[in-house]
């Protein structure tokens, strides 16, 4: 596999196994990572302690964690310990009240920041669209529409080296993605996923329930 060397590259990294396998692939390929993580309030505040030990395991030059409290003002129930975490299931075609209102347009947006601070050429995000809940904020147009405001509204874009918002991960089952991480011995065991905050995963949160079944159908066990 070819490596572009001495490229640098900003990883969204939740602590979860997409950010952590969108991570490996980038270094499989040869990218100095930088690592950028988001305080925001969540109730699942155990993910970055997932996302420390993950960076600490991958040896990222640098991991930034950012303070942005969304449970200001709640809107989802990852936010607001008022509602209640969804446990019966993903019901196709409605988005449930998981979806955290802008959150990935807010973390892109800094990304881009830290990306053009740092003189990074890319920004990979581990956003899936395919297992997930449709969240509007997870989807291929979305990311499309998205990139052609990155070419514009920064220095770099302007300039013609734009940031490239890389997902590579974006229109795979979650069965493919926990075989890519295997392959590239992530330590899967180490990312965190559960929606609730707790001491260990709830196993019937939407993002327990997806996750544990994908593990299951290639034969894992942590």
């Amino acid at each position: 596999m070819s490596k572009i060397m001495d490229a640098t590259t900003i990883a969204l990294l939740s602590g979860g196994l997409d950010s952590a396998t969108a991570i490996a692939i980038a270094i499989e390929k040869g990218h100095k990572v930088i690592g950028l993580s988001f305080d925001y309030g969540q109730r699942h505040k155990r993910e970055l302690i997932a996302a420390k030990t993950i960076a600490n395991h991958f040896d990222l030059d640098e991991h930034y964690i950012l303070d942005i409290n969304l449970s200001s003002w709640g809107g989802s129930s990852l936010t607001d310990f008022k509602q209640s975490i969804p446990e019966t299931g993903v019901i196709k075609d409605k988005i449930p009240n998981t979806y955290v209102p802008g959150r990935n347009t807010i973390f892109i947006a800094i990304g881009l920041s830290l990306a053009e601070a740092k003189k990074a050429q890319k920004l990979i995000l581990g956003i899936n669209a395919m297992d997930y809940s449709g969240y509007p904020d997870c989807r291929p147009d979305y990311l499309d529409e998205y990139q052609k405001l990155a070419n514009l509204a920064n220095k770099a874009g302007r300039e013609g080296n734009g940031i490239q918002l890389w997902a590579p991960l974006i229109n795979w089952s979650k069965i493919d993605i926990v075989n890519e991480a295997i392959r590239l011995d992530v330590p899967i065991h180490l990312t965190w996923s559960c929606y609730n905050g707790r001491e260990k995963p709830c196993g019937v949160c939407d993002s327990c329930r997806i996750r544990n079944q994908a593990l299951r159908k290639v034969g894992y066990s942590n």
